[in-house]
């Protein structure tokens, strides 16, 4: 069992998504998502983005336990990143309808995050197709 952890650690789209996963459920503590002259706002102060951005570091922990199957992985990282437009979508709506005490909020580093989180899951799921491809052809020369 050792050599199958071994083996999934190895791959590259294992590691985008656990980088992924570091986005949504570390990181997202700890910056806030923007600025105000009186407090800062972050992931925890919303419980709609908290929710959300805890669902995606849950998707990005079971398409890493998914490894053994590819076409679940690369289906739960399609559903993640599908999560991760809803959470930047959020954002922007938030941003736009803000009420008057934070129309003059700096951005913070936070509300890139999900950007960040699309792209790590768009690369894992490129190496998951290219291995995908990888195995077939395999397949086929036997």
């Amino acid at each position: 069992m050792g050599s199958q952890n071994t083996i999934m650690l190895q791959r590259i789209q294992t590691v985008y998504i656990i980088l992924s996963a570091i986005c949504s459920g570390v990181l997202s503590f700890l910056l806030p998502l923007w600025t105000s002259t009186t407090a800062s706002f972050y992931a925890v102060d919303s419980i709609e983005i908290l929710v959300l951005f805890l669902a995606s570091a849950v998707l990005a922990v079971v398409a890493v336990l998914q490894f053994k199957s590819r076409q679940t992985q690369f289906v739960v990282c399609r559903l993640n990143i599908i999560l991760n437009l809803i959470l930047l979508g959020l954002f922007v709506y938030r941003l736009l309808n803000v009420s008057g005490a934070y129309k003059d909020a700096e951005k913070g580093i936070g509300l890139f995050l999900p950007v960040i989180s699309i792209v790590l899951l768009v690369l894992a799921n490129k190496a998951i197709k290219k291995d995908e491809a990888l195995v077939k052809s395999v397949d086929r020369l036997r």
